[in-house]
């Protein structure tokens, strides 16, 4: 059925159903799950991150799902390296291969490839790190705004290796570092087929509150206190545990750091939607219809018949 060497990737904002649908089509084509989820890379912070159960991992084999300590320093420039090396291998062995995430600049630098930029030297890195050491995640992101307002919009805002390289670069060149982003794709020895899970927005935020409900009654409070003498690091610094860290510092009482962790998981799904809705490539799939309909789609995607992009538009 496939005439080239695929990676389907598999992409929505949090909560939308992503993990059964990559499960369900791992095992219809019988081929491993390549995560390209920023968070769910570290270890010990599986509840926040809904990183794949130990029983969803032992129905399909997955990659880049724990491998990282929450000390490491990873970013989409090292994951560019290590999920292209990892496809090469893999590619020998399966026609297809599923990929799946929700980290935006993950799934591009393995799409795209990131643009070669300049190097920052010492002092600068070392300025934007005393100041956001004195000012915090609130000076990162006000000087983002400030500096360049268009990466504003499409940015974790709660990354703040993120917001720190986009300072960075930007203080380097005098320009906003959007700017310096040529978005040339790099080829690529196989093909890609992006397709997207959407579902209503009120729908979405409804499952978004309802599952960090369902986090907070699994253990994310016990799991974000395990990891709250390391709350200082990059990989830390992401819904869930920042508003928990808040709660335990006393700022605000537990009631409201769970409505906090709702609000800003709900912003960071509409900023992923606001990213993938400006990638043409992308095939949209109804989340509500059932898995067959939508595996249907994909079958005919690789057969390489011709579709219409409106057919899969909802």
């Amino acid at each position: 059925m496939v005439n080239r060497k695929t990676l389907v990737l598999l992409l929505g904002p949090t909560g939308v159903g992503k993990t059964e649908l990559s499960l369900r089509l791992a095992e219809h084509y019988g081929c491993p799950i390549v995560n390209c989820d920023s968070r769910q890379v570290f270890r010990g912070i599986p509840i926040g991150t809904a990183a794949p159960t130990a029983e969803e991992q032992a129905r399909v084999k997955h990659y880049f799902v724990a491998t990282r300590g929450l000390e490491e320093d990873y970013n989409a420039g090292q994951y560019e390296r290590d999920a292209i090396a990892l496809l090469d291998g893999l590619f020998r062995t399966y026609g297809v291969v599923i990929m799946t995430g929700g980290s935006m600049l993950y799934a591009d630098a393995v799409c795209k490839g990131l643009d070669d930029l300049p190097s920052v030297p010492a002092e600068i890195r070392k300025e934007v790190q005393e100041s956001y050491r004195k000012g915090g995640l609130e000076w990162l992101q006000a000087e983002v705004q400030r500096l360049d307002p268009d990466y504003w919009e499409e940015v974790d805002r709660s990354n703040p290796a993120r917001l720190a390289h986009c300072v960075e670069l930007s203080l380097v060149t005098g320009k906003p570092y959007s700017s310096l982003r040529t978005h040339s794709a790099k080829e690529r020895p196989f093909r890609i087929v992006k397709v997207a899970l959407l579902r209503e927005r009120e729908e979405l935020y409804k499952r978004i509150n309802a599952r960090v409900e369902q986090m907070m009654a699994n253990g994310l409070e016990q799991e974000a206190r395990s990891v709250y003498p390391l709350r200082h690091l990059p990989s830390l610094q992401t819904v869930g545990y920042r508003e928990l860290f808040g709660f335990f510092d006393g700022e605000y009482d537990r009631e409201r750091a769970v409505e906090l962790i709702q609000q800003n998981t709900r912003r960071y799904a509409k900023r992923q939607m606001t990213w993938f809705n400006r990638d043409k490539e992308i095939h949209w799939l109804n989340a509500d219809d059932d898995y067959e309909k939508n595996t249907a789609i994909i079958d005919a995607l690789l057969r390489d018949d011709v579709v219409q992009e409106s057919d899969y538009r909802v």
